[in-house]
């Protein structure tokens, strides 16, 4: 029976799986050994939370790996700070200003006299000489001013032919009672009397003197004024301007109308430009300006600085001064009245140890400032950083020349940090770059 019981057993353990055997002491009886007697038992179900801790334990393992390995192959320094190197090259300070393009020589032609405009012989944009007829104002009125002046003339001649024939007469009656009174056949009261006749008589004569003075003074007037109806060039030039047509009339009272304006040259042009006060120590006669006007945006013209005027010119608070400069225009393409956009060259080094500007503007974070003294941070070969205080001279948009300090050529300023975006950006290839982020 036994040994059935023990095949039935074997059977049900090959049917029951997973089945774990298992050892137990079996007493049969007593005098007798123990005969171990093997029981089947299922097995325990698996344990998937196990697993689960087990994956991520490798992920995060993984995600370190690849960040200490980034870490490992990144430069630390190069990814902190952005950099551009001190380096020796040409540097030009500029005072930029703006101003009016004008003739050397403008004359404003008027008239002295009223009346109509009877004949314009100029126009605009015509050449002229010295001496040549513009315009004529109507002669008439003063041509009758004349005749009265001449007339006038005649009328003081005349009375001073009367004045001189009445001296005479009394001349010889005062004679006359002179003799009669020695020899005492007339009165004293006569011969006071001729006196007086003859006195007033040389009085006459200066007075008919005086007036013909004054006659010839009104017809020389008058014949000046005729004159002044024919407008003359003063000079030799160009016509800019014509302001009045023929049969206008212009009246000539406390300000003289001015008919044209004369350009004497030009073909040599002045620029007036207007300096701020905080430019003006740095411009100086003999320095040399270019400039660009609207018309040809992308020709410069070269010009000299002439005159640096010392009147100040102030509007709302801000006070500047006219600077000149001349400039030659042979091919007339600057005409009066342009706008000018002026660049005046103060100081120039060709030669200069030149930091770029955003180095000497970067401040280190953390690090106190200090306005009194400028300095550059300077970004080593071995990754150290330091900084290095400079004497600065003439600068540009771009660059500050660096006159004395423990900075060399070739050396690494820094002009900022580095940000993420940067970084990204540098590593990708070419094509692969994001565009710019607004932020």
């Amino acid at each position: 029976m036994s040994s059935r019981s023990s095949e039935q057993d074997k059977q049900q353990t090959k049917e029951t799986a997973p089945l774990v055997p298992a050892s137990v002491s079996v007493v049969q009886g007593q005098g007798h050994p123990q005969v171990p007697v093997t029981l089947a038992r299922n097995a325990p179900p698996p344990k998937p939370r196990r697993t689960a801790i087990v994956l991520a334990m490798v992920c995060i393992l993984l995600v370190l790996a690849v960040g200490l390995w980034r870490w490992w192959s990144n430069d630390p320094v190069a990814s902190h700070y952005k950099t551009l190197p001190v380096e020796r090259g040409p540097i030009t300070s500029l005072v930029t200003a703006t101003g009016a393009v004008n003739p050397v020589i403008s004359v404003q032609v008027g008239s002295q006299v009223s009346g109509k405009i009877a004949k314009l012989y100029a126009d605009f944009n015509s050449v002229v000489r010295e001496g040549q007829i513009l315009a004529s104002i109507d002669q008439k009125p003063y041509q009758a001013k004349v005749s009265q002046a001449k007339a006038a003339l005649k009328s003081a001649q005349a009375s001073l032919a009367k004045a001189r024939i009445m001296l005479t007469q009394r001349s010889l009656e005062f004679k006359r009672m002179m003799a009669l009174r020695e020899q005492q056949f007339v009165a004293q009261s006569e011969l006071d009397l001729a006196t007086t006749n003859f006195r007033d008589a040389e009085a006459q004569l200066d007075l008919a003197q005086a007036q013909v003075d004054q006659a010839k003074a009104t017809l020389a007037s008058a014949e000046l004024d005729l004159g002044y109806t024919t407008i003359f060039s003063p000079v030799n030039g160009t016509v800019v301007s014509r302001n009045v047509e023929e049969g206008q009339t212009v009246v000539a009272s406390f300000q003289t109308p001015t008919l044209f304006v004369l350009a004497q040259d030009l073909t040599r042009m002045q620029v007036i430009a207007n300096v701020s006060e905080s430019d003006i120590g740095g411009v100086a006669e003999g320095k040399s300006a270019d400039f660009r006007v609207d018309a040809y945006p992308r020709e410069f013209f070269h010009g000299i600085v002439t005159q640096v005027r010392n009147a100040p010119i102030s509007i709302q608070n801000v006070v500047t001064y006219d600077v000149i400069i001349s400039v030659e225009n042979p091919e007339l393409k600057l005409k009066p009245g342009m706008t000018a956009n002026i660049s005046i060259v103060t100081a120039r080094n060709d030669d200069a140890l030149r930091a770029p500007n955003a180095a000497l503007r970067f401040r280190m974070p953390g690090v106190p400032l200090d306005r009194k003294t400028s300095q550059l941070w300077i970004l080593e070969t071995t990754g150290r950083v330091r900084a290095a205080p400079v004497t600065l001279g003439i600068a540009d948009s771009l660059f500050t020349d660096i006159t004395s300090g423990d900075v060399h050529e070739g050396d690494a300023a820094i002009v900022g940090l580095a940000t993420a975006e940067d970084t990204t950006q540098e590593k990708l290839p070419p094509g692969f770059e994001f565009g710019p982020k607004m932020r």
